[in-house]
Formats: C-alpha cells, structure tokens, sequence
C-alpha cells in the first residue's frame, strides 16, 4: 500500500521557546542545559550557537570551549511540555495515526485523510502555520512516502521548512552523493566499520553492496534497502507518552538523605504538572540513581493511577530508603504504565478529606495552567526549595 508520511521537527526547539518568551534573546547564541561550572551536557541550542560547533549531548565544558560567550540557561521543563501539548494538538488535527517521537517531533500517516484537506502539501503549509500562529514557534516539515523520506525531507531546509520526497528515485537521486550517516540506523559505529572497507556515500553502497553484508549481515541487508529507497516501517500511532522523566545531576556527591528528598519533591512536582497537562494518571514510579563512580540503579513501584505530586514523592522516597547508603551523582524520577482513567476507590471514611484534597488540588492546576507551573506552590514545596537554596551542595 502507497502511503504518504509527514514528519514534523521544531526547530531548536527549547532554544526557540527561551527566545519566544524572552525576545532580547534573539540573534544570540543561547544553549540550554546546565551551566559552565557544572557537570552537564547541551539539550539544545540556538542556530547561532550551532555556527560555533555546540551540538545536542555534547558536553557543556566542550560547548563553553568552543562558543565561551555564549548565553547558558538551564532548561525549563514545563514550558517545553506546555508548548508540545499545543503542537500534538495540532497535529492531531489532521491524523489519528500519530508517531511521538519526542516533544517536539513526530511522524503522521495522513494517507486516509488527506482527501478531506486538500492533500498532504496543503496539510504541511498548514500545520507550520497553525503551530506558528498558536505558539509563536517555528517548525519544519518534510513529506515522504515512507519514515526516512519524510524525515530527510524535514530536515532538508531547516530551519522553518518545507520540502517533499515522493518516490525512492527522488530519495536516492538526493542522497546518493552523501555520507553513509544520512541512511536511517547507521550511526558512528556502523560508519567506522563501512569507511574502513572504503564505503564512504550511499553510492558506494550501493555499488558494493556484497561488501555492505559481509560486514554488517543482516543490518546491511536493511542498510542495502533503505539506500534504495526501500523503507516498509509503519508510523506506530500513539496516544499519550511511553513515559515521562526528569532527573538532576549533582556538582558534588550527595549523602544527604533529607536533600535527596527534597530534589525528589520538587522533581515530583514538574512531572505531576506535566501528567496533568496530558489529562493522564500513571500506575509506575520508577526512581533512577547513579551513584559515585557512576554505577546505576532504578527501582520502580507499580500500584493504583496516581497523579498528585504528593502520591509520586512518597512513593520514590520510599524507593530511595531501599537503596545503599553511598554518595549519589544523580536522583531522578520517570512515570511510565499511563491511563486516562483513574480506577482507585475511596472508602466512606476517606471520602471527605478526598473531596477537599481534590478541590485544593483542582484549584492549584487552574491557577497553573493559566499562569504556569510556579505561579503557585504548596507549603512543603516551599520548604523544599528554601532548604535546598540554604545548603552549601548545589544542584
């Protein structure tokens, strides 16, 4: 069956959403991650600082290296989440077949609706405009016959643009000169093992493709069709996130059992603001730690849905309380086994005090989701934050 695939990428994404908000920003080059002095990597960065060599997962010390003028930020989850669940709304807009990549990227199969908008060209300029008009973002979007072509298409004019890969003949006659990395799972790896053979283009995959298998076997045989233009993947739709996490690595080692709960608090938070934003409960809590000398560990629960910051904190404090006394690196937090329904049942006695709890908790989220996650905060959120600005460890 002919399918036609659109892919969606914002562009530098939670750079862009500093920018938006932040106009005094523009035309700098901005990186978003930890700070200079801190153990951390780059999440995302400007174009302007891209002109300097910074790159995503590139350590911050080697990012401040090459660009040391450069504008650091730390990111602010709840307002990348905000911002995504206004451009998944979009999308869902045209598709019910919807492949989540990440906040800010994802695949959609419109070969059963692009009838009723005009075709997918006009379901393409139509999204960027949406996105652009609702959130102030830009984004870029490729249309493809399959998962590669719509993806290299989106790439191919970044920033805010719109190209168009219909046929393995015009994939191919488009890649055929480039680098072996450009061909979907062949990553840095893979590209020592074929440069090492002299394989360095798709066309010399392609004119030695008995030399592709001998040294990748089955994977080359995949490499072989995808230089080919030849891709079966399907968009696998998604209704909601696997899972969503957030994590804090450390300046210096901690041993502090008391500081920890309090990161874990305030991580609690930012992931039950995001949950909610989806209108999903999680029935998994799964604690994360890497310890000194960077052995790691996770425990996880899994029991009713849950969604209260409250609900979540207790249950990785109790995870951490089972875990060896020994200086920690990083403390983290990921939900995950999401449901839309909330199936817990409450007995008489704890009807009351439920319903009031419910109450304070639904008016704290409106105040949030108008003015957002800080603009409100909960007693022991307030003391967490105060306790962790007056200890000397910083994170």
């Amino acid at each position: 069956m002919e399918r036609t695939i659109i892919h969606c990428d914002m562009d530098a994404f939670y750079a862009a959403v500093e920018i938006r908000d932040n106009p005094a920003l523009t035309g700098k080059p901005l990186v978003i991650g930890a700070l200079p002095h801190e153990r951390g990597v780059v999440s995302t960065c400007s174009y302007e600082a891209r002109e300097f060599g910074v790159r995503s997962a590139m350590s911050i010390k080697e990012a401040h290296r090459l660009c040391p003028h450069g504008i650091y930020m730390h990111p602010n989850p709840h307002k990348y989440a905000e911002a995504s669940a206004q451009i998944h709304e979009v999308w869902s807009d045209y598709t019910d077949v919807v492949e989540y990549i990440s906040l800010d990227e994802g695949f959609m199969d419109v070969t059963g609706s692009m009838a009723l908008f005009g075709g997918a060209a006009k379901i393409g300029h139509a999204i960027k405009s949406r996105v652009k008009s609702q959130t102030g973002l830009t984004c870029s979007v490729g249309i493809g016959y399959s998962l590669m072509s719509a993806k290299l298409a989106s790439e191919e004019k970044k920033p805010d643009g719109f190209f168009e890969i219909l046929t393995p003949e015009a994939l191919k006659k488009l890649i055929i000169d480039r680098n072996v990395r450009i061909i979907y799972g062949v990553g840095p790896k893979t590209a020592e093992v074929l440069q090492s053979a002299g394989i360095h283009t798709v066309r010399d995959i392609l004119k030695d493709e008995q030399t592709v298998i001998r040294l990748l076997d089955n994977h080359g045989r995949q490499v072989i069709d995808l230089a080919n233009g030849i891709d079966d993947r399907v968009v696998a739709a998604q209704s909601k996130s696997h899972s969503f996490g957030k994590e804090q690595t450390f300046q210096q080692d901690i041993t502090d059992v008391d500081y920890l709960k309090d990161v874990l608090r305030l991580i609690a938070r930012e992931l039950s603001y995001q949950i909610r934003l989806e209108g999903i409960y999680c029935r998994t809590v799964t604690l994360k730690i890497t310890f000194k000398g960077m052995k790691k560990v996770t425990r996880s629960i899994s029991d009713e849905p849950i969604y209260r910051t409250e609900d979540i904190y207790k249950t990785a404090a109790m995870l951490l309380e089972k875990i060896e006394r020994r200086p920690i690196r990083l403390i983290g937090i990921t939900l995950s086994g999401f449901t839309d329904t909330r199936v817990k049942q409450l007995s008489l006695f704890e009807t009351n005090e439920s319903e009031q709890i419910n109450k304070r908790d639904e008016a704290i989220m409106d105040i949030r989701r108008k003015y957002g996650l800080n603009a409100v905060k909960t007693g022991s959120e307030l003391i967490a934050e105060k306790r962790l600005n007056n200890t000397d460890s910083s994170c």
